[in-house]
């Protein structure tokens, strides 16, 4: 069989002003995973990102790993089927329209801003994005440009169908971002759509997600492992 290791990017910048670019800890991570896999002599057949630049930056550390250790990793290939959803346009746009229509959000919403520079405005954040991703998901609320739950997931599990057709005996990685890894899990274990978001939510920076699979079946071997983020403040979620 093949396998496919889907790699979440290394931690962002999502309160700065500029979200999709490699924190300090991003950048260590993502040092972190090529040191591991060099360890063990992981090569790979094929590597693909996604367009963001945080999913491009993670691959390119680690191609820069391999070739300072003179091994070798095949150039990534961009595929937008593994772009995260459009969490821009759900928080900018979808954020306010429910809000405007709904009372208990829009007290998420409230104290979320309240709380923005708040030591554990996370908590707070959270609270908001899961309930505001939960509307998303269900589809009750329908706006344009806003990438829809049934376009996302059509498109990761279109990226995914291109990679199974392509043979078997390879060993691919794909860069990609904790929503693509809930879809691609999700279709592996064949789980209800509603458990993306929780596969999302437990995802870390710069996890392992490995899949197996032929040109009949997709099964997940592994999921979130982080073997090679050793020290405690290197495992984050945002």
């Amino acid at each position: 069989m093949s396998t496919i290791t889907l790699i979440r990017h290394g931690q962002a910048t999502p309160f700065d002003s500029i979200t999709d670019r490699l924190s300090p800890i991003g950048e260590a991570q993502s040092k972190k995973l090529a040191d591991y896999w060099l360890r063990y002599d992981v090569r790979f057949d094929e590597v693909y990102t996604g367009p963001l630049v945080r999913q491009q930056r993670t691959a390119e550390i680690v191609a820069e790993g391999y070739a300072e250790a003179g091994a070798p990793f095949p150039a990534p290939v961009v595929m937008e089927e593994f772009r995260e959803y459009d969490a821009d346009g759900i928080l900018t746009k979808l954020r306010p329209a429910l809000a405007a229509r709904n009372p208990e959000f829009k007290k998420l919403v409230d104290q979320f801003e309240a709380n923005r520079e708040a030591p554990d405005r996370n908590r707070y954040f959270q609270k908001m994005f899961e309930s505001l991703m939960t509307i998303w998901l269900q589809g009750h609320i329908h706006l344009p440009y806003v990438e829809s739950w049934l376009s996302f997931s059509s498109r990761v599990e279109r990226g995914l169908k291109q990679l199974i057709q392509g043979g078997s005996r390879r060993r691919i990685a794909v860069f990609t971002s904790g929503g693509p890894i809930g879809v691609a899990v999700q279709i592996a274990v064949d789980a209800a759509e509603k458990s993306v978001l929780e596969l999302n939510w437990r995802v870390r920076n710069c996890s392992i997600t490995e899949l197996m699979f032929n040109r009949d079946k997709l099964t997940l071997d592994w999921f979130n492992s982080i073997p090679h983020l050793d020290e405690t403040y290197l495992r984050t979620y945002r």
